[in-house]
This record gives C-alpha cells, sequence and structure tokens, in this order.
C-alpha cells in the first residue's frame, strides 16, 4: 500500500506511470503532475479501468519550490518520483526535504542557465579541479547528502537505463562475477529507424548538450578529456549488427569512478548515424546549440529551446519506430585468480514496447527502470538515510524486477572487447 507523486508526463514519465499502474499491488495510488495538466489527464483516462491503482492529476510548475510544498502536502505522497527535467532536480529535493519525503529521478543535475554567473564560479572551480567540462555533475545533488541523512530520508538518483541500469549491472559484475575489476566500457546502441531526417529519441535540449560535449573517461582516477566525437570504434550489436559508436562523457562514469576505485578504466559508448552527426554538427556551428537567450524581433529566445519546438517531440516516436536497442555493460577483470571478461546486457524491441505501453525503447528502457528504483524504496529493499546512485544498494532485488516488467537481462562470457 503505497501512495506516489510523480512529476513529469512526457514519454519517459509516461512509461514509468503506466508500469507503477501494473504493479498495483504496491502502487495502490498515484498522482500525476505536470506544468500542462491536460496530458496528466489524457494518461489518466487512458489508465482509467485498467489498474487498482487510484490515479488523480495535478498541474505544478516544478521550478517553483513552494509550488511543489504545497502540492506534496496537500498530497502526502510516500515518494515523490521525479521524471520531469535534471534542471529540476534540486527543487523537487528541496519540497522533498521541506515535507519530509523519500526522493528519486532518473538524470543528474544541469543547470538550464550555464551563464548564470554563480553557478558558473562553481562550474569554472569544478573543470579545474577534476578534469571534465561537461555542464552536468553530481556535485550538487551529492550535496544534499548530509541534508538527507539527518531527515532520515532517501534519495536515489539516475533510475534510468544509463544512468541506473548500468551502474546495476555494475553492482552485479562485482558481486557475482569478479573479484577485482579492471575495466568496465558501457555500451549504448539504438538502432530504431523513426523515418525522419533528424530528430532525438529523448529530450532535445538535454540530447543535444550531452552529445556535443567534450568526450570524457576516467583512467587510474583521473579524467581524461578529448574533442566531440573524436574516439569512434564499430561494434557488432546481438540483434542489430555492426554501428558506429563514439566515445561520450557520461554521469555513470562520475559516481562508478568513486564507488569503484579500484577499477582502472571506466568509458561510455554510444551509437549515433552519420546523418544525425552531420545534422548536429550544422545546428551546433550555426549557433542553434547554444543556451545562451538572443534578442530576436525584440523577444528574448533561447537557440536551443526553439529547436526544440521545431523538432519531432520524442513521445510522437513511438508508433514509427522500428528495430531494436542493445545497451549494456563489457567488464574484464579477475576471478579465482584468472582473467575474466563479461559482458551483460539488454535488448528492447521499439515495436514491442509500442504494442506495450505506446512508446519507443528508448522512453520504455529509461521509464521501467524508473518505476522498479521506486518499487526498490516503497518494499523497503533500497531504504537508508542520504543520497545514493544506484551502484550502492544490492543489485539483486532490481535485477529481478527489471526481468519481471519488461527488461531481462542477456550475458557472455566471451564478449568482443572494445579496443
Amino acid at each position: 500500500m503505497s501512495r506516489v507523486l510523480v512529476i513529469g508526463c512526457g514519454g519517459v514519465a509516461s512509461v514509468a506511470i503506466r508500469k507503477c499502474a501494473q504493479a498495483d499491488d504496491v502502487f495502490t495510488q498515484m498522482c500525476i503532475a505536470s506544468r500542462t495538466k491536460s496530458k496528466c489527464d489524457a494518461l489518466a483516462e487512458k489508465l482509467k479501468n485498467k489498474t487498482k491503482c487510484e490515479i488523480t492529476t495535478a498541474q505544478v510548475d516544478a521550478d517553483n519550490v513552494d509550488e511543489l510544498i504545497n502540492l506534496i502536502n496537500g498530497y502526502k505522497p510516500d515518494l515523490v518520483m521525479n521524471i520531469a527535467l535534471p534542471y529540476q532536480d534540486l527543487t523537487i529535493m528541496d519540497a522533498c526535504l521541506a515535507c519530509h519525503v523519500d526522493y528519486m529521478d532518473t538524470a543528474n543535475y544541469e543547470p538550464e542557465d550555464t551563464d548564470d554567473p554563480k553557478w558558473r564560479e562553481i562550474y569554472e572551480k569544478r573543470c579545474k579541479e577534476l578534469g571534465f567540462s561537461a555542464y552536468f555533475d553530481y556535485s550538487w545533488q551529492w550535496a544534499y547528502k548530509k541534508k538527507f541523512e539527518e531527515a532520515g530520508l532517501t534519495a536515489l538518483l539516475g533510475s534510468g537505463f544509463d544512468p541506473g541500469v548500468t551502474q546495476c549491472y555494475c553492482a552485479y559484475a562485482k558481486k557475482h562475477e569478479f573479484d577485482t575489476i579492471d575495466t568496465i566500457d558501457i555500451l549504448d546502441c539504438n538502432g530504431g529507424d523513426h523515418g525522419y531526417a533528424f530528430a532525438t529519441n529523448f529530450n532535445p535540449e538535454i540530447n543535444l548538450r550531452e552529445v556535443s560535449a567534450p568526450g570524457s573517461y576516467m583512467e587510474n582516477g583521473k579524467w581524461v578529456e578529448i574533442p566531440a566525437m573524436s574516439i569512434k570504434r564499430e561494434y557488432d550489436f546481438d540483434g542489430v549488427g555492426k554501428k558506429d559508436m563514439y566515445l561520450l562523457h557520461h554521469e555513470e562514469i562520475e559516481s562508478l569512478g568513486k564507488n569503484f576505485p579500484e577499477v582502472k578504466r571506466i568509458r561510455f559508448f554510444m551509437t549515433f548515424g552519420q546523418s544525425y552527426l552531420d545534422h548536429m554538427r550544422c545546428l551546433e556551428d550555426v549557433g542553434m546549440l547554444s543556451t545562451t537567450p538572443i534578442d530576436y524581433d525584440g523577444h528574448q529566445i533561447v537557440p536551443i529551446q526553439f529547436l526544440k519546438a521545431l523538432l519531432p517531440d520524442p513521445a510522437s516516436l513511438g508508433p514509427r519506430t522500428k528495430g531494436k536497442t542493445n545497451i549494456g555493460c563489457i567488464f574484464t577483470g579477475k576471478k579465482d585468480g584468472r582473467d575474466k571478461t563479461y559482458y551483460i546486457y539488454n535488448i528492447c524491441d521499439h515495436e514491442e514496447c509500442y504494442k506495450e505501453v505506446e512508446s519507443q525503447a528508448i522512453s520504455y528502457t529509461t521509464g521501467v527502470p524508473a518505476m522498479c528504483g521506486a518499487l526498490m524504496i516503497l518494499t523497503g529493499k533500497w531504504k537508508k538515510p542520504g543520497v545514493y546512485t544506484v551502484e550502492e544498494f544490492d543489485p539483486d532485488p532490481f535485477i529481478e524486477a527489471l526481468e519481471k516488467y519488461g527488461l531481462p537481462r542477456k550475458e557472455s562470457y566471451n564478449p568482443v572487447l572494445v579496443d
């Protein structure tokens, strides 16, 4: 018997909400809240009579702490599921602390305004001290650790697929497959085709910032930063085939480096087609990926937000996307004194996802782990005061939940390694 407040009603949130509704023995009451209440109402109507979960809706501006506090105090949930934008992580965490309620999200904090002088000063100090320049990092949310500990509350960060499941795979490998892990390569392949010349599979602002940023990886406990898209490899993915993949900075590298300090190298690769890269480089060259406001015809507009309005809504890609995703982790290390390799991954079919929850596989592979992370907190399996990432908890019950709710693992003990 649990009562949850879900903030957000986009592509990922809609999958998580549908999955919560499937697990109505745990999720008995749910409020869906968003800036656009009509989207919440439409989804609630679709789920009517399909679940025992009692679903209500609300309107909220997740940038406004007072509005969040009023909503949380009015609904009194056992858990707030933040499936809105990473820009809003801190305001929602502040509201959860004020209302004494557990918190979870799917991606770490990053600022909407990267020109804000206060944020910029801290960011530039971090770049100099740590050696990577991506706009997103865990430091802002890790700073809440003591506050959540003192309040006796749990905050679970990044319970999506990557981050999220990939970190769980690392904890699982460490617990069951290795005595020591030497290297981790996280591989994210989307072999889907939506038919558009250019579109992003999740929020365009977040996606394009991530992809256009300098790449980085961790080696011997230190960051190594490289120009964006400068390291390319081809890999033959099970269920998808050969794809070009590029080394990116990704948030789980930071937390894995902290929690698995013995690992000598941690990298993240993601696949991209040439058409996507050509479009992105052209947009970047003409300034359309900028987050700095410009004056246009007497109005202040942010170029990347204007671009977002022009691109297809990721939530609309479901009915036209075909193909599969393959996301997982390749490890090297030792077991019982012998060298060992191990690959754990998931294959997800876009069309099958749409049949089940009216979504493409990118939203599905993030939405299902969001529900599973909430399930872990609500059932007490992942419940301890403080701020944590997925790999800091026992991986076994999370893996079991993923298997049950649509993301079964596959394994290889002789994978092709990435050079």
